[in-house]
């Protein structure tokens, strides 16, 4: 005021300026701040601090030991269940002519996209037609352009089905003109629009085989879901089988790179400190070593996407409820199920996905310590360092790409939504432990394709943990009996496909046969 008070005297005119404009500073700085007070408490509520929401039982996971025979149960490999992959006894041979060209679009993430491949492929043996490598969809969430070539094998994919079906990865030069943007520009004759969600084999034959005799291409858009899984040939359900189990594999770079964090999950010693372009060679080392580690891998399906469209309340307080009201409001203008039922009535059925603190929680409860080598497969997760903190109290020896592989080796896949969740289904494929934190497609393709390898998989009770978790007075001895026994039966035992249900979650009996 002193300062204001000297300018005033001698030059009223300036002073009143500055002090005006002084003042008109001072206000928009208050009024910022506020504004950006406000904006991050509802527009970013992972900035706020996150508190455990089970605290009792998180002190009481941390102190507890695990009995070494607890241990050795939960690490033991699945015994033989009776079932083997089936093996073809006759060599399929390709009819003398084909119908013409199949185009598919296929839209959704990675294992959406592997399912639609995989359909495609029967689809084409259905018709007696050429394959088109599918054209994926740019999805409007990842933004990720990666096409086929950039994930699979391209070479490896049409070896594997030569003689089922025949394949071309691009069109010939007459036929050019089929393209997605030629399609986007009014209605064409040869797009097929109207295949219904899981479609006969009658279907495809009384409406895209006409149109495929007419105009020697047809072109199927939108894809996912098209075909269905029951009463279709046995032939065309092996071969389903056949594209996912063996013709799709990642391109040399995701496996080279999976196996070099596998390695390093696996003989964690000496792994420090050699991150490099020489991956390679360190994998071809680590075949002569001994001891091999035992690692898990978490699919921590847990973004803001599937929070919100939850509905559930996950201990954010009012900020996060509103942030996450806002973004159901704009993404599905309301329109979300869930919201109708209450947090209890929704975890009590089983509706809400786990937080990491939850699903480290029933890690835990069933023997997992803290020597427990964790692998977190997983995008952005909503509420970042702050909910993941009390699964890294937990399982303090936790990796995850970024931890483990150096920003050289991912050079090549940062920022490719496809290319990173390509990388986590290898790693998660090959680990001794798979679990889950909520349903959804990676879950279900890796539960179906290491069913088909007979390998342990954790398939969360969810109702179970919801019911727990509202108990807020239950002991952590209580808790630890209820999830054991809850998931007796949920680690891999395989399950007899029902009708209706998928033929890639559930192999069997379609693509396996009893031993």
């Amino acid at each position: 005021m002193e300062l204001l008070g000297y300018l005033n005297q001698g030059h009223p005119s300036r002073g009143t300026t500055l002090v005006i404009t002084l003042s008109l500073v001072l206000s928009t700085l208050v009024s910022f701040s506020t504004f950006t007070h406000a904006f991050s408490s509802s527009a970013f509520p992972e900035l706020n601090p996150i508190k455990p929401r089970h605290s009792r039982l998180l002190r009481s996971a941390v102190q507890h030991e695990t009995p070494t025979s607890q241990l050795s149960e939960i690490w033991s490999p699945l015994e033989s269940q009776g079932w083997k992959p089936y093996v073809e006894s006759n060599k399929p041979t390709l009819p003398e002519k084909s119908e013409g060209y199949i185009q598919v679009f296929l839209d959704g993430g990675l294992n959406q996209q592997r399912m639609g491949i995989c359909d495609a492929v029967a689809v084409a043996k259905i018709l007696n037609a050429t394959l088109v490598i599918p054209y994926l969809e740019l999805n409007p969430v990842w933004r990720d352009s990666s096409s086929f070539m950039d994930i699979f094998d391209v070479d490896h994919f049409i070896d594997v089905l030569k003689d089922d079906i025949s394949i071309v990865k691009e069109l010939p030069k007459e036929f050019s003109w089929s393209t997605r943007e030629y399609y986007g520009l009014a209605i064409r004759e040869t797009r097929i629009k109207a295949a219904p969600v899981h479609a006969s084999a009658h279907w495809y034959l009384e409406n895209v085989l006409p149109v495929l005799q007419s105009y020697g291409i047809a072109a199927i858009s939108p894809f996912s879901h098209r075909l269905s899984f029951d009463n279709l040939p046995m032939d065309i359900q092996h071969l389903r089988c056949k594209v996912n189990f063996q013709a799709l594999t990642f391109v040399p770079h995701i496996r080279a790179l999976g196996d070099a964090l596998i390695s390093r999950l696996r003989y964690p010693e000496g792994s420090a400190g050699e991150m490099g372009s020489n991956y390679l060679q360190e994998v071809t080392g680590a075949g002569a070593r001994k001891n091999a580690g035992k690692f898990v891998v978490l699919h921590l399906r847990f973004d803001k996407d599937m929070a919100a469209h939850s509905a559930c309340d996950f201990g954010g307080g009012k900020a996060e409820k509103l942030a996450l009201a806002k973004y159901r409001q704009v993404i599905w203008q309301g329109r979300v199920l869930n919201s109708q039922f209450t947090d209890e009535e929704l975890r009590s059925q089983g509706r809400c996905p786990m937080t990491p603190e939850e699903v480290g929680l029933l890690l835990a409860a069933m023997g997992f310590d803290n020597s427990t080598r964790l692998y977190l497969a997983s995008h952005k997760v909503y509420g970042g360092e702050a909910r993941i903190s009390t699964l890294r109290e937990l399982f303090p020896l936790m990796e995850d790409k970024k931890s483990l592989a150096s920003s050289e080796e991912r050079s090549q896949i940062k920022g490719k939504a496809s290319l990173l969740a390509a990388l986590d289904y290898y790693v998660g494929l090959h680990s001794d432990i798979f679990i889950s934190a909520s349903p959804g497609n990676m879950h279900n393709a890796l539960v179906g394709h290491r069913t088909y390898l007979n390998l342990k998989t954790i398939r969360p009770n969810m109702a179970l943990m919801g019911q727990l978790f509202l108990n807020k007075t239950i002991e952590w001895s209580e808790f630890q009996d209820a999830v054991v026994e809850g998931h007796q039966n949920r680690q891999g035992e395989l399950r007899l496909r029902k009708p209706k249900q998928s033929i890639y979650t559930y192999p069997a009996p379609d693509c396996m046969c009893q031993a």
